[in-house]
């Protein structure tokens, strides 16, 4: 493709991504449903050649690793292993709630047992990636219903460190030998990544807290794309390992790699929405449409109950608890790639889960912005059946 075309597409993008930011603005909502229909009109009017698909592609990628790397430059590792602990029966509820519908969809649908399996992981996962730019967007990571938002998810990913090698090795009709050595490096890895960050995240901070903000950034970048890249080898989250690299920074060094990485994040994190869009071919819509509504329905009123619960057990309020339950509603990135899993095994399971996961990363957002116009009714509700 000529370089002149190139930038003239990317250049249309891009423009079109800001308007949408602007409308969003505009309304007082996260941009991320119109990020996600913006990508939806541009791939059904408008063809793009194979290098702007690709730049789109990667682009998503290092927006889903800048945006698990911002949300941990919030927290210390300690906080983070507080926090672990002390939801972990939660994490249990999580599992139980949000995998079996998926499961059982798939046994309804006709799947076979292993693409019922992978339904289940779709319907599971929140999208980690969506959370924190809801958490960002509208001021919300100091607040007090916040850490068990991310405590969902860091749990969520311990369980994918055991899932998708015991899946992947399943599905490629690995040996049990195989399947416990992938298992065994997975989890290896995560637990030795979070040790690292727990115990010489200090060291690293001090080593990458240099004078010039040119030489931090690039140190920090450099960083956390290398662990991300070294995660996914592993078969671990790329994100999870950014996560970690988050938590590892404390002090000064956290401050200023927040404000050098926050502009190339909100870049990459509309890219990494756009692309959602632009994966979803129209002509499949139809024939998943009401199995896909019918799980975002079900799934996302689990999702909401499982936050809901987590922050009424940390002393939250109505409000706050609420937007726990919303904004661990949206699936994503994760969702999409473990239907890619069983494309092979079963067609129809990549436009469910593109559909599915289009329809609870709209819904997440919206319901999450209006905790101020909902919530109060839940609490009149309650106030009813007491009296």
């Amino acid at each position: 493709m000529p370089l002149g075309q190139l930038f003239l597409e990317l250049g249309a993008v891009i423009l079109a991504l800001a308007l949408v930011g602007r409308a969003a603005g505009r309304l007082g909502i996260t941009p991320i449903p119109l990020y996600l229909l913006a990508g939806i009109g541009l791939g059904a009017f408008m063809h793009l050649g194979d290098a702007p698909e690709e730049f789109i592609h990667t682009g998503a990628e290092i927006g889903a690793v800048l945006l698990l790397f911002t949300l941990g430059l919030e927290y210390t590792s300690q906080e983070l292993s507080d926090n672990l602990k002390a939801n972990r029966q939660l994490g249990v509820l999580d599992l139980v709630l949000n995998f079996t519908p998926g499961l059982l969809a798939g046994f309804l649908l006709g799947f076979t047992p292993m693409a019922a399996v992978l339904l289940g992981g779709v319907t599971y996962l929140t999208s980690s990636g969506i959370a924190s730019k809801i958490l960002g967007d509208l001021g919300r990571l100091g607040n007090r219903e916040t850490p068990v938002i991310l405590a969902v998810c860091v749990l969520e990913d311990v369980v994918m460190a055991v899932y998708l090698p015991v899946v992947a090795a399943l599905l490629i009709g690995g040996t049990l030998l195989a399947v416990g050595v992938n298992l065994l490096i997975a989890l290896g890895a995560f637990a030795l990544a979070f040790f690292l960050a727990l115990r010489y995240g200090h060291v690293l901070s001090r080593i990458l807290n240099v004078g010039s903000d040119e030489a931090l950034l690039l140190g920090v970048l450099g960083l956390v794309l290398l662990v991300a890249g070294i995660a996914d080898l592993l078969k671990v989250s790329a994100a999870i390992g950014a996560f970690l690299v988050g938590i590892a920074l404390s002090g000064e060094t956290a401050d200023r790699a927040r404000h050098q990485i926050e502009p190339l994040r909100d870049l990459f994190a509309a890219v990494f929405f756009l692309f959602f869009g632009l994966q979803l071919d129209l002509a499949t819509v139809p024939g998943v449409l009401l199995p896909a509504a019918l799980l975002a329905l079900v799934t996302g009123a689990a999702k909401f109950w499982v936050g809901w619960q987590g922050a009424a057990r940390a002393g939250v309020q109505t409000r706050g608890r609420f937007r726990a339950g919303t904004t661990l509603i949206p699936r994503g990135e994760f969702s999409i790639l473990i239907a890619g899993l069983g494309l092979g095994i079963a067609p129809t399971l990549g436009p469910l889960a593109a559909v599915y996961v289009l329809l609870t990363a709209i819904l997440g957002p919206v319901l999450t912005r209006f905790d101020a116009q909902i919530a109060p009714l839940l609490d009149r509700k309650k106030v009813a059946k007491a009296g």
